[in-house]
């Protein structure tokens, strides 16, 4: 595997090693060893998976507090662009992000730390979106801001018209009005 560092500290895009020949294709997507020499030791404790269409965009969440959850990201099918926003206070890249295309294709992965809120917008028809990690889901933990917050100007590669969120991704603050992290 290749460990990219982005713009953002903390913040990984993965490549794997992918043999194809006539049969398909093999790749390793997790080897703790290699995950550890390169970013760190993450305990990983859930995987989730999620099947959404075209123009679903989930996001952007984080869990608060001791919730909190570093994520490993990546598709089995389709495509999507996938974001991390920096939430930390302290940190001198402070409501700044970083995009990513993961796709069946590339293979790609995307670390996020803690700290950050995440999110991805469905760039196929329909994209399989399964991820690691390592602190269990609290409800009353559930954080989050708007996919659209123009503070934060992520510039999603879709007619915003075209964009299907959840009532709850609606409602969510903008940065300025959101509990972060210190």
């Amino acid at each position: 595997m290749i460990f990219k560092k982005t713009e953002i500290e903390g913040v990984y895009v993965i490549e794997p090693k992918v043999f194809n020949d006539a049969r398909g294709y093999f790749f390793e997507a997790w080897k703790e060893d290699e995950f550890k020499s390169n970013i760190g030791d993450i305990h990983f404790v859930q995987d989730n998976e999620s099947k959404s269409s075209y123009g679903v965009l989930r996001g952007l969440h984080f869990q608060k507090g001791e919730w909190s959850q570093a994520k490993l990201v990546r598709v089995i099918k389709g495509k999507v662009v996938d974001v991390a926003v920096d939430l930390r206070k302290s940190s001198k890249t402070f409501g700044q992000h970083v995009m990513v295309e993961l796709s069946e294709d590339n293979k790609r992965q995307f670390f996020i730390p803690r700290g950050f809120a995440h999110g991805f917008l469905v760039l196929s028809e329909e994209a399989i979106f399964t991820y690691k990690v390592d602190n269990v889901y609290a409800p009353q933990a559930d954080g989050g801001i708007r996919w659209d917050d123009p503070q934060v100007g992520i510039d999603w590669p879709i007619d915003m018209d075209r964009v299907l969120t959840s009532e709850k991704d609606h409602k969510l603050p903008y940065l300025k009005d959101a509990e972060v992290f210190d």
